[in-house]
């Protein structure tokens, strides 16, 4: 079988399968067993499969992906979370859209506690949207923040995601997570400059509402109380990589271990929300350890076949610079944000894109900080981002899609505009790494 007929084949019927509504991880398995069988030798093939199975998931590099998780879980059901909101909003003044405001500081708080956007979504629409619709904030904008800030808990680590990136792609996951903390922060910071300029032109938006006002230290009280303490686990396990005392797994094996310490010493962990936190760490992990299985194999029968290799070939037979290539990779990703979710659209480019980056010698955490950010954008994208669904999950039922589709579309334009920033400004991206390592 010809390498293009290979392509089609996986490619295309991976694809297709995705459109049909077949979960990711049962997808690629399909197609596995049929590429097993016509190109690593019938039930040879099949044996390779399965141990090509167990080693893609038996490797120390995904380790971080359950312990960044079941940070972001234990902070949840102990409701730690709930205090880091009251602890932002108590020193937040009255600013037009206040509250929307409230939920991007306290968002990005949690994003650096946090490895699950999933959650952050969750948590933040769960307790401050029926706050805001109840103080007359229009749908769009009491929903539209809180599904940004949930997205840019992707590229603010810990980020179970980032560390699935590094380690399909082969890039550095120390860089790869430091390198997403400037955009991270330019874009929490456009958000909020954005709800104010926009609840300054048209008020009824975001209705100012009577709240309570505290002084000197029962303002101060719950930042120093909460916050602070809770931030100091994105510090330590940002410093221990950096520092280079730890290894990534050891970075998120020490923040979980701090993570569930803290929680105990603020008395807020019991054995019943213990094992609410282990159960929703096993779920997801689980979820996307399978998704692994299917995808490693998926790329080594890719290549087996010859189909990388020969798209590889054709299009740097095309004689495009590099920065033009990169620009349409980008454009790529952003595209299959409208219909796959993020870990389908690294198993379909990324055999494909990563030999080119590392043929043209392009700096790799750069490429992987826009390759995040396009993916971040993939959980907004109408009409299946996933941070869209999950709002809507948690929404009363006069938030309607209508709503949840029109509220995300400034928050997307500024993602894109971001995205452009690092693009012709790489030192955004990769200003950070190089100075922490």
């Amino acid at each position: 079988m010809s390498w293009e007929a290979a392509a089609w084949l996986m490619l295309g019927g991976s694809t297709f399968l995705l459109f049909l509504g077949l979960p990711v991880a049962f997808s690629f398995i399909v197609i596995n067993l049929a590429g097993a069988v016509l190109f690593l030798g019938g039930e040879a093939g099949l044996v390779q499969l399965a141990r090509n199975s167990v080693q893609s998931v038996a490797t120390f590099s995904l380790t971080p992906i359950p312990l960044f998780i079941l940070m972001g879980e234990v902070l949840f059901h102990t409701g730690l979370a709930v205090k880091v909101i009251d602890g932002v909003e108590r020193l937040i003044r009255q600013v037009p859209g206040r509250l929307a405001v409230v939920a991007v500081v306290a968002g990005t708080i949690f994003s650096a506690i946090s490895g699950s956007t999933i959650a952050t979504t969750a948590m933040l629409g769960s307790l401050m949207l029926p706050v805001m619709l109840s103080r007359g904030y229009h749908p769009t904008m009491a929903t539209g923040p809180l599904m940004a800030i949930g997205a840019v808990d992707m590229l603010i680590p810990p980020s179970a995601l980032t560390v699935l990136l590094g380690s399909l792609s082969g890039i550095s996951i120390s860089k790869l997570l430091i390198g997403g903390i400037v955009p991270g922060l330019i874009l929490s910071l456009a958000f909020v400059v954005y709800i104010i300029a926009r609840v300054r032109m048209n008020p009824s938006l975001a209705p100012q509402a009577e709240f309570t006002e505290y002084h000197g230290w029962e303002k101060l009280r719950p930042f120093f109380q909460y916050v602070i303490p809770l931030v100091s686990i994105f510090v330590v396990v940002v410093a221990s990589m950096s520092a280079g005392w730890a290894t990534p797994t050891e970075s998120a094996a020490i923040g979980a271990l701090f993570t569930i310490v803290l929680a105990a010493l603020y008395r807020a962990i019991t054995l019943e929300n213990l094992l609410q936190a282990l159960r929703g760490t096993a779920g997801i992990s689980g979820m996307i350890l399978f998704i692994i299985v299917g995808a490693m194999t998926f790329s080594q029968i890719l290549s087996f076949s010859g189909a990388s290799n020969g798209m590889v070939e054709i299009i740097a037979k095309l004689g495009l610079p590099p920065m033009a290539l990169i620009a349409a990779m980008m454009l790529v990703l952003v595209f299959l944000g409208l219909f796959v979710e993020q870990v389908s659209m690294m198993m379909i480019t990324l055999p494909i894109f990563m030999p080119l980056v590392q043929k043209m010698g392009v700096d790799q955490v750069w490429f992987g900080v826009m390759f995040l950010i396009c993916m971040q954008l993939g959980l907004l994208l109408p009409p299946h981002g996933l941070l869209l669904m999950t709002m809507k999950g948690v929404s009363p039922p006069q938030v309607t899609m209508a709503h949840i589709f029109r509220a995300v579309i400034p928050y997307i334009i500024m993602s894109l505009v971001v995205l452009a920033l690092v693009f012709f400004v790489p030192a955004v991206a990769v200003w950070l790494p190089r100075a922490l390592f």
